[in-house]
């Protein structure tokens, strides 16, 4: 793989090239990228969904889009680093194509935005709920109706290949979805692969996938033109796009550190017990003065948390460009942070996370109402989507048909798009609003 290739400016529908060195400095097509999802509907929906603690009412614990934010924050700054040391290595970049330090900060930025607009409600407790529907639900009945791949993709319904969805798919009125520049939707496809083979090798692109059957044509497109190697002679599955081992480190990065935050302040974590994790992690850069000025936990947790950031951000730069020959090879098989030399404190923080904050009552709690909620919901829409590829739709099937989206297209041509799509619209909902469809269709009137 070569940078110029996997910096590539090109949109769906571009008939001609996009030179970097042709654009306007004062609104970047990598900054259109960002623009493009920041104001999207998708992107406003994570605003009311779960990162961590579902249907929190306090004000400081993070929902998907606050984290979203943050991990473009962190991408950014990640990515600026990165470019501004490979510039160095590879001149021709900046000197024949014009490209710059902030493009690269540009892409990872908007790929990093981006990452978790297509998770469900509810937390990854949803993706298992939608899965759990077509494995062991009346779901399992539609097997028989579908290709293999086409059935993996409901059974493990993936959030990163709903995202890459969400991002690309056509509708009338907007062709190519969002038109997002192929770099950028480069960035964001961490498993750039589709549902089988399962895990076929430990690489890290083989752990989940990125793209649904229906979106399979478009990523081979997308790959293509940036260049990206094949993996498989048999199957869809490619080689990562190198900046999205930044996209990638920059949400390991938020969602150990900030959810460890999110776990002091809501007081599932002993503070004392963990500023000492955090201390050691940052040791060496803490200014004792000014620490011992902050008089409350939020604000001490938030000095050590902005440190812990800081450092991160510069081992994962240079764990890049130490390891970029092996990446644009190929070779490259963990996440970045997986070999870092702060390993094992990342770890001890992720591992007090998981006892106290992702398996407290409060969470299990909300995740088993989720869970019971996603599947009933796709119990009524399921059955819908299926009868109307049949054909044979009821008075409630037609009731419930009325009050989908204008932008949820069903038809008696395909059961996997009738399927994949109200799993989309289901998806799509916030918590909220997930609840209150769910009370609907109990039959109680709001």
């Amino acid at each position: 793989m070569n940078w110029e290739q996997l910096l590539s400016l090109k949109r769906f529908g571009d008939t001609n090239k996009r030179l970097r060195k042709e654009q306007d400095e004062t609104r970047l097509g990598f900054e259109v990228d960002y623009d493009r999802i920041i104001f999207s509907s998708e992107f406003r929906g994570l605003q009311d969904k779960t990162q961590v603690v579902p249907l929190s009412k306090t004000d400081f614990v993070h929902t998907r889009l606050t984290h979203s934010l943050e991990v473009s924050v962190v991408g950014r700054s990640l990515g600026r680093k990165v470019g501004q040391l490979l510039l160095k290595k590879h001149p021709q970049l900046e000197n024949v194509h014009g490209y710059k330090m902030n493009d690269f900060g540009a892409i990872v930025a908007a790929a990093a935005l981006a990452h978790d607009i297509g998770n469900p409600p509810f937390g990854h407790s949803g993706e298992k709920a939608i899965g759990a529907y077509f494995k062991e639900g009346s779901g399992a009945d539609f097997k028989k109706h579908l290709t293999e791949k086409e059935y993996q993709d409901l059974c493990d319904f993936e959030g990163n290949a709903n995202g890459f969805k969400i991002l690309t798919e056509s509708r009338e009125g907007r062709e190519g979805g969002l038109r997002l520049s192929y770099a950028t939707l480069g960035a964001f496809t961490k498993y750039p692969k589709e549902s089988l083979p399962k895990k076929p090798t430990h690489h890290i692109v083989d752990k989940k996938y990125g793209f649904f059957q229906s979106e399979k044509t478009m990523f081979e497109t997308i790959a293509s033109e940036l260049g990206l190697a094949k993996r498989s002679n048999e199957h869809a599955s490619y080689q990562r796009h190198p900046l999205a081992f930044l996209v990638e480190a920059a949400d390991d990065i938020c969602y150990t550190i900030i959810d460890f935050e999110d776990g002091i302040n809501l007081g599932l974590i002993e503070e004392e017990y963990a500023l000492e994790y955090l201390i050691n992690l940052v040791r060496g850069s803490i200014k004792t003065e000014n620490y011992h000025a902050l008089k409350t936990t939020e604000d001490r947790v938030s000095y050590l948390r902005a440190l812990a950031i800081g450092r991160l951000i510069d081992e994962a730069a240079t764990l890049f460009m130490t390891h970029e020959e092996a990446i644009l090879a190929g070779e490259f098989e963990t996440a970045l942070l997986d070999v870092s030399q702060y390993k094992a404190q990342i770890k001890d923080i992720i591992n007090i996370s998981i006892k106290n904050v992702y398996r407290s009552k409060e969470v299990i709690n909300k995740e088993i109402a989720g869970y019971k909620i996603l599947n009933q919901l796709l119990e009524s829409f399921g059955k819908m989507a299926a009868h109307c590829y049949q054909e044979n739709m009821s008075n409630y099937d037609e009731l419930l048909h009325s009050t989908l989206p204008e932008t949820v297209k069903l038809n008696n041509k395909s059961l996997y798009e009738n399927l994949l799509a109200v799993c989309l619209y289901v998806s799509k909902l916030s918590d909220t609003n997930a609840m209150l469809l769910h009370k609907k269709i109990q039959g109680q009137i709001l």
